[in-house]
C-alpha cells in the first residue's frame, strides 16, 4: 500500500509541473502580447486556458482520491493538501494571463511609454515569482520559496507607480481614456498575478514545514 501512495505522490507532482508550466507559458505569452498586441498570441493563451482548468479539475480528483483512500497523516498529508491548494493559484494565474491578452487587444493605442515601462518590470517580476515558486515546489527549496514571498512587495510597489502615472496622464490629458484604463487594468492583473505566485510559494513552505503565511518568511 505504501508503494502505491508513494506512485500516487509521484503522479501529483508531474501533474503539478506539467499545470505549472503550462501557467508558466501562459504568462510568459501574456506579457508579450502586452507589448506586441499580437491578436494570434492573445488567441492561443486565451484558448489554452481551457486546457488549464481541466488539468486543475484532475489534479483536485487525485489529491481527493489520496486524502480519502490513503488517509495520509503528517508531511504527507500537508504534501496533498498543499497541492489541492496550490492548482488554485496556479489556475487563478492563468486566468490573469488570459485577462491581460484580451485588455492588451482590445486597447485602442499602445499604452503610454511611461507606463509601459512600470508594466514591463512588473511583468518580468511576476514572471521571475512565478518561475521560482514552481522552481521551489520541485526543488523543495524552503529558502527559495521564501525568497517569493519577500518580492511581493516589489510588485506592489511597481502598481502603485502605474496608478500615479495613470492620475498624472489624466491631469496633462495625455493618452486615451482606453489605454489609461487598460494599462490600469493590466497592472492589477500583474498585481494579482503576484499575490498568486507568493501563495503558491507559501504553500511550498506550508508542505515543507507545516507554517503559512507570515511564518514562513520569519
Amino acid at each position: 500500500m505504501r508503494d502505491v501512495f508513494q506512485q500516487q505522490l509521484a503522479l501529483l507532482d508531474a501533474q503539478l509541473l506539467v499545470m505549472a508550466s503550462s501557467m508558466q507559458d501562459a504568462v510568459s505569452d501574456a506579457i508579450k502580447v502586452m507589448e506586441d498586441r499580437s491578436d494570434d498570441l492573445a488567441k492561443r493563451v486565451i484558448d489554452g486556458d481551457d486546457d488549464i482548468d481541466r488539468q486543475e479539475r484532475e489534479i483536485e480528483s487525485l489529491c481527493l482520491k489520496l486524502l480519502l483512500t490513503q488517509q495520509p497523516v503528517a508531511g504527507d498529508l500537508r504534501r496533498v493538501s498543499a497541492g489541492l491548494k496550490m492548482v488554485g493559484d496556479i489556475e487563478r494565474i492563468a486566468d490573469q494571463a488570459a485577462d491581460i491578452c484580451e485588455t492588451s487587444i482590445s486597447a485602442d493605442e499602445a499604452f503610454d511609454a511611461r507606463l509601459a515601462v512600470h508594466l514591463r518590470r512588473m511583468g518580468e517580476c511576476a514572471c521571475d515569482m512565478v518561475h521560482d515558486a514552481v522552481e521551489a515546489f520541485v526543488e523543495q527549496d524552503l529558502e527559495k520559496a521564501r525568497a517569493v514571498v519577500g518580492r511581493d512587495d516589489e510588485v506592489d510597489a511597481l502598481f502603485d507607480a502605474v496608478k500615479t502615472g495613470v492620475i498624472t496622464a489624466i491631469q496633462e490629458g495625455s493618452g486615451s481614456a482606453n489605454g489609461l484604463i487598460g494599462a490600469l487594468m493590466v497592472a492589477k492583473y500583474l498585481e494579482r498575478i503576484g499575490d498568486h505566485a507568493q501563495n503558491v510559494a507559501e504553500w511550498v513552505g506550508y508542505s515543507l514545514t507545516g507554517y503559512y503565511k507570515g511564518d514562513l518568511i520569519g
